[in-house]
């Protein structure tokens, strides 16, 4: 078959499969699941940047796409009335000055000669750094806590809430998570890919660690519920009487078409985002830079004897398959319309982005966005299916039978099942991708 032909077809099937679901359940399922596919596909396009163009193994998606949801709080969220004044300047300060010690030590150590006696002023600057930090840092997190906890508790945003300029806090997202890639790039790039990878999942860890616990930024684990959103409210379009009328000439009361509404207005901006990126990175794979990013990931031997310098590339492509999951990090907090640090959980969440890559084609930009739609598809279906296939299969049994409630019960699992046994046939029978790299 024509691979045109063939693309084309296993884009028009998953697309079916999301039909189907609208017209079988609810149109509001069908949209949910075509909303956070698109998500899933911006995110898996992130991680075929990394791993696709350069073989870089990073297991630290979650972290990422926690500093994008930071964003759309810091961006859209207003600013907690007296909080700068209480304790915001001392916690800048604080942070200041730790950066300023870091510099100070970095450059001692620079200029002074290997020995005790640096050992011994390098040792001083940070003990006395740190005490320092924590005298402005700790009085201001207390103070910026006591406001309001119950509400607020933090410092907040920018507050821009004025439309489509919500969707300002997506880039910022992205320059968020490009910032902790180049930190992180700095000092793990040069490790062997399974240290890498090791690295990457630990500083996941220690990112959505500072933001469950350091709730003077983001109010923590008590969450940030309401956010600013570039779409209209639905109460609104159900007290519009032009909006009202028109829903029900197409035989919608308010309530279904305005939830219907906000969700298509979000799935026709995820589609632009979505469009742009996948264009851009077409543009890349097929440019004289693509072709080097992908000699480097297939021998960086032969790429460094030609006078590449591998160990930038690498920082450079890592920066911009983060920046792209920190987008798509703003984008699901945008969506959810709260920020919620207990659900960011690296393991299985990333396990289940590095699963769209792998199904739909490492290497190749169209096969991880089919990754990203097809695999966010079953993760959602797959629970409802199962349940309805343990009935069929105890329908014969005694309703007190244990195995039957065992069956039952285990339909829970089958989501984490299911990805396992579609990542095992598509590596024996494709295992290139279902759309695989030319």
């Amino acid at each position: 078959m024509n691979p045109a032909v063939k693309n084309t077809l296993l884009f028009a099937i998953v697309g079916a499969m999301i039909l189907y679901s609208g017209f079988t359940q609810s149109w509001n399922t069908a949209l949910l699941i075509l909303n956070m596919g698109l998500i899933s596909a911006i995110m898996a396009l992130g991680v075929n940047l990394q791993w696709g163009f350069a073989g870089l193994f990073n297991v630290g998606i979650m972290g990422f796409v926690a500093l994008g949801g930071l964003a759309a709080v810091l961006v859209g969220m207003p600013a907690t009335p007296g909080a700068f004044a209480a304790g915001g300047w001392n916690i800048a300060g604080a942070l200041l000055f730790g950066v300023a010690t870091i510099v100070a030590v970095v450059l001692t150590r620079r200029a002074m000669a290997q020995g005790w006696a640096r050992g011994t002023v390098t040792l001083a600057l940070l003990i006395a750094g740190f005490f320092f930090y924590r005298a402005l840092f700790d009085p201001g997190v207390e103070a910026v806590e006591a406001i309001n906890p119950a509400g607020t508790g933090y410092l907040g945003g920018l507050g821009i809430d004025r439309g489509l300029w919500v969707a300002l806090a997506w880039p910022v997202g992205g320059l968020f998570a490009a910032g902790a890639a180049w930190v992180i790039g700095r000092t793990a790039l040069g490790l062997r890919s399974d240290y890498l990878a090791i690295a990457t999942l630990g500083i996941a860890e220690i990112i959505i660690a500072v933001l469950k616990n350091e709730d003077w930024l983001a109010r923590g684990v008590k969450n940030v519920v309401g956010l600013p959103r570039p779409t209209p409210y639905e109460i609104d379009l159900q007290n519009d009487p032009g909006f009202v009328e028109n829903a029900a000439l197409y035989g919608f009361d308010p309530v279904t078409a305005s939830t219907l509404f906000v969700k298509l207005a979000y799935a026709g901006l995820f589609t632009v985002v979505l469009v742009i990126l996948l264009i851009l990175a077409q543009r890349a794979l097929n440019s004289p830079w693509g072709r080097m990013m992908r000699a480097i990931r297939d021998n960086e031997v032969a790429a460094e004897a030609m006078g590449k310098d591998v160990t930038a590339r690498h920082l450079q492509i890592f920066v911009l398959g983060s920046a792209v999951c920190g987008i798509a990090g703003a984008m699901m907090t945008t969506l959810d319309s709260q920020l919620t640090p207990g659900t960011y959980q690296p393991l299985r969440f990333t396990f289940l982005v590095w699963v769209m890559v792998i199904v739909g084609g490492s290497g190749n930009n169209f096969g991880s966005v089919l990754g990203g739609f097809l695999i966010w598809f079953l993760w959602v279906q797959v629970e409802p299916m199962g349940l309805w296939l343990m009935e069929l299969i105890t329908a014969g049994m005694a309703e007190g039978s244990a195995l039957r409630a065992h069956l039952i019960e285990s339909a829970a699992h089958m989501r984490l099942f299911t990805m396992g046994l579609v990542l095992l046939l598509v590596l024996r029978f494709s295992p290139r991708g279902l759309i695989p790299e030319r």
